[in-house]
């Protein structure tokens, strides 16, 4: 319900900046992009062909500048910095922080880059280049180092007045982590917990230390799943030592989620989700033409199959009218399990532990549905062709292509996770050449040996 409240929103603005473009009256199209957020600019921005695009980031507000960089895609980030002189690019990103700014580095001219280390202070710049020597997608790129620490031998009162001198605390902080000497992670201190407590109470009476660390190069898919599944805020990063390094909060993670969202829905499709709604169209070619050579042939391979059968099907035209009802079939219910299977995988539930739980019940699934669907498509088929011997076969046919679909469903992204490939990306291709495959040899074949004896 939500989601689809900020489709409809997003699709307001759009249609209300389109109409202000059209005026061609510029005053209103820029009250209207800066009373949004940051975010909201970056979403009409990939929304927009090109030469409107480049009006509209023109009025952003330069202020804005460097967050709506961070949240929009690769594609489209490119297409907005080609735009900026390097002066304008230092002056929108300096000031973002250390965790956005890792992000946009690799985006960044070198020449920038070495501007935008100069203009920082010693700290932030050993900072940026700590976040930055760590691989990419793991816990070190996503974390701030701007943490604030306590000691366990010091008071509520001796915090709270550190606060006060301080003046301002990190966004997203709804606890202090207490350190060690050396700086090690000992737990948290909840910033309601000093607001209630007396101010003489000891910080180590405070301490939660149930809320584990984590560690500098673990995966941001298994960090988004540990927040999902304790409802975190904010999780502290340490390295092998257990030494305090940074932290990640919530707003990182939400981005996460829903890359790895586009990334499953997109990558099934063989398109790039970083890819540019409005992309150079020779881009977008080169980009869609490799899967799309792969699906064909996986075709040629299904249809090598078919060929195999010729003299059948010549002998029987009912086959060539049937045969698109298994294949599709086994199809749809292969993509089920698939989708299943490419979540499971996501979020950490599926392995090789269960792998033979999850084939046994898909298969039972499948006979139940082949049991179902395979006796009124025979039933159809005898009514319509009046051959109670073709019925047979293509009640057979279809109970052997759902399991073949529902055995691959699960064994197919089992298989490319264990051989470091993307399922997501890989195994619609994987799936439906099974399910073309199996349901024409199963269909013909079956055919060939009951029909034409």
């Amino acid at each position: 319900m939500a989601e689809a409240v900020r489709h409809d929103k997003t699709a307001r603005q759009l249609r209300m900046l389109s109409d202000a473009l059209d005026t061609g009256r510029l005053g209103p199209v820029r009250r209207l992009v800066n009373s949004l957020s940051p975010a909201e600019i970056g979403n009409l921005l990939e929304s927009l062909p090109a030469t409107k695009r480049g009006i509209v980031w023109g009025l952003v507000d330069p202020e804005d500048d460097g967050e709506v960089l961070v949240h929009v895609g690769d594609d489209v980030r490119e297409s907005l910095l080609a735009e900026m002189d390097p002066d304008e690019i230092i002056a929108a990103v300096e000031d973002l922080d250390i965790d956005d700014l890792a992000e946009l580095a690799e985006d960044l001219p070198d020449t920038v880059i070495e501007e935008v280390l100069k203009s920082m202070d010693r700290e932030n710049r050993e900072r940026l280049e700590q976040v930055l020597s760590y691989g990419e997608d793991t816990a070190g790129r996503l974390m701030n180092p701007d943490v604030i620490t306590v000691r366990t031998d010091v008071t509520v009162d001796v915090v709270l007045r550190y606060l006060r001198l301080r003046g301002e605390i990190p966004e997203h902080t709804d606890h202090l982590f207490v350190v060690s000497r050396r700086h090690q992670y000992l737990g948290r201190v909840a910033i309601a917990s000093l607001l209630i407590h007396d101010s003489s109470t000891p910080i180590n009476e405070l301490i939660d230390d149930e809320q584990p660390a984590i560690t500098v190069d673990t995966s941001d898919t298994e960090v988004a799943t540990q927040f999902s599944d304790h409802d975190w805020i904010t999780a502290p990063v340490v390295d092998e030592n257990n030494i305090l390094l940074g932290r990640i909060t919530i707003d990182d993670v939400v981005d996460i989620i829903r890359a790895e969202a586009e990334h499953q829905a997109l990558s099934a499709a063989g398109v790039d989700e970083d890819e540019d709604l409005f992309s150079p169209v020779v881009r977008a070619f080169r980009r869609r033409v490799v899967w799309l050579g792969i699906n064909l042939g996986t075709a040629f391979l299904a249809a090598s199959v078919v060929g195999q059968f010729q003299g059948t099907i010549d002998r029987l035209v009912a086959l060539a009218v049937l045969m698109p009802i298994v294949a599709g079939m086994g199809g749809n219910a292969g993509t089920q399990v698939l989708a299943l299977m490419v979540r499971g995988l996501a979020l950490g539930q599926v392995g090789a532990s269960n792998a033979n739980a999850l084939v046994w019940k898909e298969a039972r699934v499948a006979m139940m549905n082949g049991l179902l669907i395979g006796g009124v498509v025979a039933l159809a088929t005898w009514l319509w062709f009046g051959d109670w011997q073709l019925a047979l076969v293509i009640f057979a046919a279809l109970v052997i292509n759902l399991l073949s679909a529902a055995v691959a469903g699960v064994l197919v992204p089992l298989t490319l996770k264990r051989m470091r490939m993307d399922p997501a990306l890989a195994g619609g291709v994987i799936l439906t050449t099974v399910t073309d495959v199996m349901g024409f040899f199963s269909f013909l074949g079956l055919a060939t040996l009951v029909l034409l004896r």
